[in-house]
């Protein structure tokens, strides 16, 4: 027969086990706060069962949950056959330095024509283009759109034009072309900013 210690005992290792993403020390913390709660409440109601106290207390999923989000960490994705991937974590780079890298290098492509210009510009597109996709401020779908939109696109019709000898070689012909894909850039990162998971 389970005692009201057992109960508490397997409630607080619920939590620790859906916790365990959290650092030692602020997991330890919150178990010793709800064991004190525990405690507290059975002083205060003494008739009301150890279940109802539990059960208001909420599910060991939520509590986590909570304390997770709070601490900055994502939930754990489960991969199937009992294999669990790392937490899911915020990238360390701010949201606007990926969208700043895309939009701006078409511009420094603009400015700086001759090398380093070019070369730059598309540094600056392929490191936007990976801070994006491994920042965790985006949807998997709105990542993949971003990409296509700010990199791949402007890259493949870029690259059509110049070795097909079709595309405008300057004047107005090649200052519209350039202001077409430079307002496609910043209307996709326009999105992508406002999209954003803070």
């Amino acid at each position: 027969m389970k005692t009201s210690a057992d109960a508490v005992r397997d409630y607080l290792s619920a939590v620790e086990r859906e916790t365990s993403a959290l650092p030692a020390e602020r997991r330890q913390e919150l178990l010793a706060d709800l064991a004190e709660h525990i405690e507290v409440t059975r002083a205060e109601r003494p008739g009301t069962a150890l279940g109802e106290i539990l059960a208001g207390l909420g599910d060991p999923r939520t509590i986590a949950a909570t304390a997770l989000a709070e601490a900055g960490v994502g939930p754990t994705v489960f991969l199937g056959n009992g294999v669990e991937d790392a937490p899911v974590r915020r990238g360390k780079v701010h949201p606007l330095v990926p969208l700043l890298m895309l939009t701006l290098s078409l511009p420094f492509m603009m400015v700086f024509p001759d090398l380093p210009g070019p070369a730059f510009g598309v540094l600056f597109r392929i490191v936007g283009a990976v801070l994006l996709c491994t920042s965790g401020h985006w949807t998997t779908v709105q990542k993949t759109t971003g990409v296509l939109l700010t990199t791949i696109l402007p890259s493949a019709v870029f690259a059509t034009a110049n070795l097909s000898g079709t595309g405008p070689a300057t004047g107005t012909p090649a200052l519209l072309a350039n202001l077409a894909v430079f307002v496609l850039l910043a209307g996709t990162t326009a999105w992508l900013w406002r999209a954003r998971r803070v």
